[in-house]
């Protein structure tokens, strides 16, 4: 039995907010250590491009370990497990402050990615469970207000740490932030769970972890000269064998650690693959943005916080107009409208120069950061939209490992095509050159997603977004003024 409870309108912010909190602090972490890369690979000797495994690393990391999260929440409780989460997230952040060398920083933040794979699914299942469909783009909206908040004090804050401070301290302040995240969710949020849980897929979690970890860390060594070239083609050929063996696997058992009955529902399918292909391109803004400003362009760390932050104000701007815009025109076209006006956002980003006006630069990341926004909570909403209570957790727990490989894939190609390009160009040394077609590949990549989102039926998602009502509503009004 699930106890699946719902909060009453006026409560209905209250555990999108407090989960949020923890979004916040995932990232603020993720935005900072963008921002500090380059200042970090100069204090640990190494290559800037090389140290995007601590990026890599972490985004793996969660990949690996989502897959679990949805069991244990059921098994152990939603809010137990969240906590827990909180805590490992926390201590993660410490070690990496305390780090000497490259590989304490990749073996901190697998450990900073293990908290995360338990902090974001869980904690989107915990509203997912709380709040009433019809009022699922509102919880939504404001579930990534804290999140958003992130990117938005997360390069300034973080640029101003590297610049006149140390980077290490990036990672500590995560501390204060975890603390009164564990004690909201004590005080706030019920330990909701399944009475009957089914047994843990164990051989299911190795085919997944084994084959997300050979796919990822093989596509991340092609071509780098990390490690010998046979090892990476024996990381990606396993990678493949484990995740082709999974897909075999989960048809033959009853309870699979990863449910793909779920793609058989078109609205989450179309919401995962799609979105996808759209955060391949967006997973690399963040690690393709800082380089770019600090290597290319000479600024400083904090410089390049202060223009890059204006990407998350144009998200956080949108927040508000959110429920409005999918009411007024519905998934479909909100999807394909906003996503070709994304790709060619993200595409325009190749025409940057040092010579290029701060305020064009501006504009160009404010007006993206609020596109993308809108459809990463068009998205995110469309996800749930036809999926029944009982599948929740697996609906959370599938979505969300889908997107931390997709996101995790994104820097990898990025700092591919980065390698790529100084070698055609027999250079050791970054220039604007390099990034023209990182930045366009971004741009190809959210096209494509939109090619997508064609399949939707014009009525999808509309018990969520609310425009069956209005649309009833219009109706009514008319067929009174007729009468009348």
């Amino acid at each position: 039995m699930n106890h699946d409870i719902r909060l009453t309108s006026s409560s209905v912010l209250l555990a999108p907010l407090i989960v949020g909190c923890a979004l916040f602090m995932e990232m603020l972490d993720s935005t900072v250590i963008s921002t500090a890369l380059p200042a970090i690979a100069h204090s640990l000797h190494q290559d800037p491009i090389r140290l995007n495994l601590a990026i890599t690393s972490y985004m793996l990391s969660l990949a690996v370990f989502v897959p679990i999260s949805g069991w244990m929440a059921d098994r152990f409780g939603a809010r137990t497990i969240f906590r827990a989460a909180i805590l490992i997230f926390t201590l993660g952040s410490i070690l990496c402050g305390l780090s000497g060398s490259l590989l304490g920083i990749v073996l901190s933040r697998i450990l900073q990615g293990f908290g995360g794979a338990m902090m974001v699914p869980v904690g989107r299942l915990i509203v997912l469970r709380t709040v009433a469909k019809p009022d699922l783009v509102t919880a939504m909206s404001y579930l990534t207000v804290p999140a958003v908040l992130g990117p938005v004090v997360g390069p300034p804050v973080g640029g101003f740490i590297v610049t006149y401070w140390s980077w290490r301290w990036i990672f500590f302040i995560n501390v204060p932030i975890g603390a009164i995240g564990i004690v909201l969710v004590s005080r706030f949020i019920e330990n909701l769970r399944q009475q009957e849980t089914p047994p843990l897929d164990l051989r299911g979690f190795v085919f997944t972890g084994v084959g997300l970890a050979g796919l990822v860390f093989g596509f991340e060594t092609i071509g780098r000269g990390i490690i010998p070239a046979w090892l990476t083609l024996t990381m990606t050929a396993a990678g493949v064998l484990c995740t082709a063996a999974y897909i075999r696997h989960a048809h033959r058992v009853s309870f699979p650690i990863v449910n793909l009955e779920l793609m058989k529902i078109s609205t989450f399918a179309i919401s995962t693959v799609g979105g996808g292909l759209f955060r391949i391109g967006i997973g690399a803004l963040p690690f393709l943005l800082p380089m770019l400003l600090q290597l290319v362009f000479g600024l400083s760390p904090f410089a390049s916080g202060l223009l890059t932050f204006t990407s998350a104000c144009g998200a956080l701007l949108m927040k508000p107009t959110a429920g409005p815009i999918l009411r007024r025109y519905g998934f479909r076209r909100v999807l394909l409208g906003n996503g070709f006006a994304c790709a060619l956002i993200l595409a325009s980003y190749a025409l940057f120069q040092s010579s290029t006006p701060y305020a064009i630069i501006i504009a160009a990341l404010f007006v993206g950061g609020f596109l993308r926004s809108l459809q990463f909570t068009a998205l995110g909403t469309l996800t749930y939209a036809d999926v029944t209570t009982d599948l929740m957790s697996s609906a959370s727990t599938l979505s969300s490992m889908a997107q931390q490989f997709f996101m995790s894939l994104g820097v990898t190609i990025a700092a591919l095509v980065l390698h790529l390009s100084l070698w055609l160009h027999g250079s050791r040394t970054l220039s604007v050159l390099d990034f023209t077609p990182a930045f366009l590949i971004t741009g190809i990549l959210a096209f494509l997603s939109v090619l997508m989102y064609l399949p939707l039926e014009h009525r999808a998602g509309e018990l969520v977004s609310g425009r069956r009502s209005s649309l009833q509503d219009q109706s009514a009004d008319t067929q009174q003024l007729k009468a009348d």
